[in-house]
């Protein structure tokens, strides 16, 4: 069989002419042949399987920068390809968990009565944590303005930035300590809806935003102060997160690793719109310039974040064998994932977890400060209250 024109292409591979020009000027797939003469874009019928992949990706809503890596990898090493769905499937789904805890709360604000789908039901077994928290100055920065902190409630990473950004996290950090803890021991002991603990932890954050503000508010640029905030806030069977700015979790599941955070800053947006490759993005000059995250400035207290744009605040599924991690991106901007997922995956128990990750961060010359809290989720023990 000769070469396809660009429609017959089109209606076999089910893309749209429009997208097939347009995935040619990304790089994702280029015709085999054009016409000098005329222009016209010529595909080999062996595209067919690489254009229908594409096609099915983007069904996923998968971001196109994404699509072309999966595509490339499939050609070489399929079993990777599947493992970068996956990963890209979990996440998609934690975001829908997202979505699914609000329509529980809408269905009982709107019916009056509680949901059976509440993910704080008694029925629910409680489960246990077992964690550990590290915090290092790196090798280059003269002080540490990351806050790490690790409880029985509540697991924080903040990284601060500005004049008073260690100062501003751990004032962020503290507030979550007392409001957000309260708030998940509330819900544990009454079962209150899930609505009810994400608003009460939305409150939470609020507050967590105006103590930045009075923190900034003695500086002489207040908008330039601020933080970034990963938390979690365990309930006794699920995980509350919130997450803003370029902080990060992950959880290591069944020997495999998912970023369960979405990065808030300028580069990840152009990643996710298909502008740019992550392997660009790691290089990229602007990488740590946040879209969100809690600042001093106008418009910057509370979830809406001065770098515009409001906290991410969902429920998490934990198992018995899961292990997370929180960090700060002095961990995550310098060492792969790759290798942070052997440490996770060999490290005994959570202390000794966060010392070799922060190790591995200076050992990578330790350009930033570093902060990384993990956790064990257990099944209780018998006759102990988590």
């Amino acid at each position: 069989m000769g070469l396809l024109t660009i429609g017959a292409f089109a209606k076999a591979s089910r893309l749209s002419p429009k997208a097939l020009r347009l995935y040619d000027e990304l790089g994702l797939l280029a015709p085999a042949r054009v016409d000098p003469v005329t222009g016209y874009r010529l595909y080999a019928p062996e595209q067919l399987e690489r254009a229908r992949l594409v096609a099915w990706l983007r069904r996923l809503g998968m971001p196109l920068a994404r699509i072309g890596e999966v595509c490339d990898l499939c050609e070489s090493d399929a079993a990777a390809a599947a493992r970068e769905v996956r990963a890209f499937w979990a996440r998609a789904e934690a975001e829908t968990a997202a979505r699914r805890d609000l329509a529980a709360f809408l269905i009982d604000h709107l019916s009056w009565k509680d949901p059976d789908m509440s993910p704080t039901s008694s029925t629910v077994e409680p489960l246990d944590i077992r964690y550990a928290a590290l915090s290092d100055t790196g090798l280059v920065r003269e002080s540490n303005q990351d806050t790490a902190y690790a409880g029985p409630r509540l697991l924080a990473v903040a990284d601060g930035f500005g004049t008073g950004g260690g100062p501003a996290g751990e004032a962020a950090v503290q507030v979550l300590k007392r409001l957000g803890a309260e708030a998940v021991a509330e819900a544990v002991a009454e079962g209150v809806p899930a609505g009810e603990l994400l608003n009460a932890l939305e409150d939470a954050v609020e507050r967590a935003g105006l103590a930045v503000r009075d923190i900034a508010g003695a500086d002489a640029a207040p908008h330039e102060v601020g933080t970034t905030l990963t938390a979690m806030l365990w309930t006794g069977s699920r995980l509350a997160l919130v997450h803003i700015g370029d902080s990060r979790a992950y959880l290591l599941r069944d020997g495999e690793l998912f970023q369960i955070t979405h990065d808030h800053t300028l580069v990840q947006s152009m990643v996710d719109e298909g502008r740019l490759s992550p392997e660009e993005a790691t290089s990229h000059p602007q990488r740590s310039l946040l879209l969100r995250a809690l600042t001093g400035g106008a418009g910057g207290a509370g979830g809406a974040g001065g770098a515009g744009g409001a906290a991410d605040i969902r429920l998490h599924d934990a198992r018995p064998g899961d292990r997370y991690l929180l960090c700060s991106d002095g961990l995550s901007s310098v060492v792969p994932t790759d290798d942070v997922r052997h440490v996770l995956t060999v490290a005994r128990d959570p202390e000794q977890a966060v010392r070799e990750l922060i190790a591995l961060a200076n050992g990578a010359g330790g350009p930033d400060n570093v902060s990384c809290v993990v956790a064990d989720v257990l099944a209780p023990e018998p006759g102990r209250q988590p």
